[in-house]
């Protein structure tokens, strides 16, 4: 999107049928221009939602399902997902809550290395007999399913955004914003910017600093690692950095 749509033009894409997805949740504004853009309007997208531990797809659209851009779509074949309270107890569609999985599949983890203790306690003891995916997300009228973020990163929807300490409000949100070629990063922007998330979120939801970036650090699968950008921003070590893209 931010090198603009010269570059996939340039190219014969009419063999293309089917688009796929991974690493972040997709926003519906990229959704929309991959779609449009790269599927010239005829491909369906596969969003599909997973983890490492679950070694297959546990959520996704398949060509045969109504699209919707920014939805990770529908348990895969097999599987039955829930979205929780605290309790384990349902929560009413349009709720968000933590997401499970009830049914076991074939590519499952079965333990941690030379770990069962700590498996069983990360995956199984949250909510017993249901395998824990430590995701938020919700679930809309029509059974489809869209991801928020990890629970323990609950400032984070699918955006660079981090908590830093303030000494008042416990923690300042810190955005790092990824701007299209020939835009510039000023201070007229960033104001706007803030004054659009407080007023199409929340005034509490508003940044206290956004930083424009050319790049974000991402693992090569498309997640942007969080940890680093925080340890950068408070000077800290920033860690194993093996499956960083670049």
């Amino acid at each position: 999107m931010r090198f603009g749509e010269a570059w996939p033009r340039r190219h014969d894409l009419s063999s293309l049928r089917l688009l796929g997805s991974v690493g972040e949740p997709i926003n519906p504004e990229a959704w929309r221009w991959f779609h449009r853009v790269i599927g010239q309007g005829r491909c369906p997208i596969m969003d599909t939602w997973w983890q490492t531990e679950t070694g297959m797809f546990q959520i996704t659209t398949v060509p045969s399902m109504d699209l919707k851009p920014g939805a990770a779509g529908r348990a895969v074949f097999g599987q039955e997902a829930a979205i929780v309270d605290e309790q384990g107890q349902p929560v009413a569609d349009g709720q968000e809550g933590f997401l499970v999985l009830k049914n076991p599949w074939p590519a499952m983890l079965r333990t941690l290395y030379k770990d069962d203790a700590r498996y069983l306690e990360t995956y199984w003891s949250k909510y017993p007999g249901w395998y824990f995916t430590s995701d938020a997300a919700r679930r809309d009228e029509d059974g489809y399913f869209w991801i928020i973020g990890r629970t323990d990163d609950v400032i984070n929807v699918s955006a660079a955004a981090i908590g830093l300490p303030h000494d008042v409000k416990g923690n300042a949100i810190h955005v790092y914003v990824t701007l299209g070629l020939g835009c510039e990063g000023t201070k007229e922007l960033e104001e706007e910017l803030r004054q659009h998330v407080a007023a199409h979120l929340s005034p509490i939801a508003k940044p206290d600093h956004i930083e424009f970036t050319e790049k974000l650090p991402k693992t090569r699968s498309g997640k942007i690692m969080r940890r680093v950008l925080k340890a950068r921003a408070l000077g800290q070590d920033e860690g194993d950095l093996t499956t960083m893209e670049e």
